[in-house]
């Protein structure tokens, strides 16, 4: 059985002498395309299903070892090359079709495709065009055909055998992909979350989430996909725990030092919205009133964790921030934090370090955490995300149930 879909997750960038150039494309809504095999060029066809390897559009490929992402997917895909001078002139388009096969199941190809409009290139253009691609692969041994065309049907074809799998000591975690299962990349990282099925036994759990949309730079003038997708799948992990029935949302921003945006009380997060308050961001630019105000960072932050822990309306069971490291110059100023030192529901800091190593010392937040008792993990790979909210979890059950049963005596 043949499956088509569209594919969309690649990056090209043209490569001059001394400067690179990203180029967005126009890419193909996501979603199954019908028909499957008949659907394709019978020349295509041909070439994949005869492994040929083609090279009279001269291009390297680079096949990408499956990694495992904060998704809980594994990441897998190509990296390929083209001399410019190979696609000169005005006009050209590239397409890319290719099938990926599980081995354990030969008979169920996903075939995956996309085109895109080659910008106008110089006949005497130096250097090369690098394309990057990407799917979502669960655990299993997969086998990749792929090709590449231009206009003028000159073809680059290759392939190549993949394999994702979990180390023993992961293997209780639970991937959100099936095993030797195909998917076309997720573009958007804010598409609304499927309705989940909550535990109806007790009484529902009640959290609220602060996070910090921050790049891991904190000099960085955007937010990285990357630091993006990573704090989107922390929230979801969040999100997806069926026994938590209300959320409470603070998203805020250090570099800028307001709150980009806020959900109060819901049966499940609005991502579209969240998304789209996000697009407010302007990271690089200075407020020149808060350059004048000390301390302005360190108080935003000790502020903001301190109100947002003693809103009485919202009354979570438990108070639960993620984000980057937020390294300030100065110490948190503490009088805020004291007001609500006699915390009576867990606090969590879930820090976002993808190298720990580079800033092993406590952060602002950490520290704030630390002063109000609260306990802070390291998620530095999938395995970390997994693990932390495991024990998370366990200790806002406990602390619920221990303050149920206290009240009743």
């Amino acid at each position: 059985m043949a499956t088509m879909r569209s594919f969309h997750s690649w990056l090209l960038y043209w490569r001059y002498p001394g400067v690179i150039t990203l180029a967005a494309s126009a890419l193909s809504a996501q979603g199954l395309m019908p028909g499957g095999m008949f659907r394709l060029f019978t020349s295509d066809a041909a070439i994949l299903e005869s492994q040929e390897i083609r090279k009279d559009l001269p291009c390297v490929v680079n096949p990408v070892k499956p990694a495992l992402g904060f998704d809980l997917k594994f990441h897998s895909g190509y990296s390929v090359t083209i001399p410019l001078k190979e696609l000169a002139g005005e006009g050209n388009q590239l397409t890319m079709v290719f099938r990926v096969t599980a081995v354990a199941h030969p008979d169920e190809q996903v075939y995956l495709s996309q085109r895109m409009s080659v910008p106008v290139i110089p006949e005497d253009a130096k250097g090369e065009a690098s394309l990057q691609g990407s799917f979502n692969i669960g655990d299993g041994k997969y086998h990749v055909d792929w090709l590449m065309r231009d206009r003028n049907e000159h073809v680059c074809s290759s392939n190549w055998d993949i394999e994702a799998n979990l180390p023993p000591k992961d293997r209780e975690m639970p991937l959100d992909i099936g095993p030797n299962m195909v998917e076309a990349a997720d573009a958007e990282p804010f598409k609304e979350e499927p309705p989940i099925e909550r535990a109806h036994d007790g009484a529902p759990l009640n959290v609220k989430v602060m996070v910090n949309f921050a790049p891991q730079n904190a000099y960085s003038a955007a937010l990285q996909p990357l630091d993006t997708n990573a704090l989107v799948s922390i929230l979801r992990n969040i999100a997806r725990e069926p026994r938590i029935g209300r959320f409470s949302i603070v998203a805020f921003n250090m570099q800028e030092q307001r709150v980009i945006y806020r959900q109060n009380s819901s049966s499940q997060i609005d991502f579209p919205a969240l998304g789209e308050a996000l697009h407010s961001l302007s990271l690089g630019t200075i407020d020149f009133k808060k350059l004048g105000q000390k301390h302005a960072d360190s108080e935003f932050l000790t502020n903001l964790i301190a109100s947002e822990i003693k809103d009485e309306k919202d009354q979570p069971d438990a108070v639960i921030i993620a984000g980057p490291k937020v390294m300030l110059d100065d110490g948190i100023p503490q009088e805020p934090l004291k007001q609500v030192s006699d915390l009576h529901l867990p606090l969590f800091y879930m820090n976002y370090n993808l190298n720990p190593q580079a800033t092993p010392w406590r952060d602002a937040i950490g520290s704030a955490v630390k002063y109000l008792k609260g306990a802070e993990y390291t998620i530095t790979r999938p395995r970390d995300l997994f693990f932390a909210w495991t024990e998370i979890m366990g200790r806002i059950v406990k602390s619920k149930f221990g303050r149920i049963a206290s009240s009743s005596q």
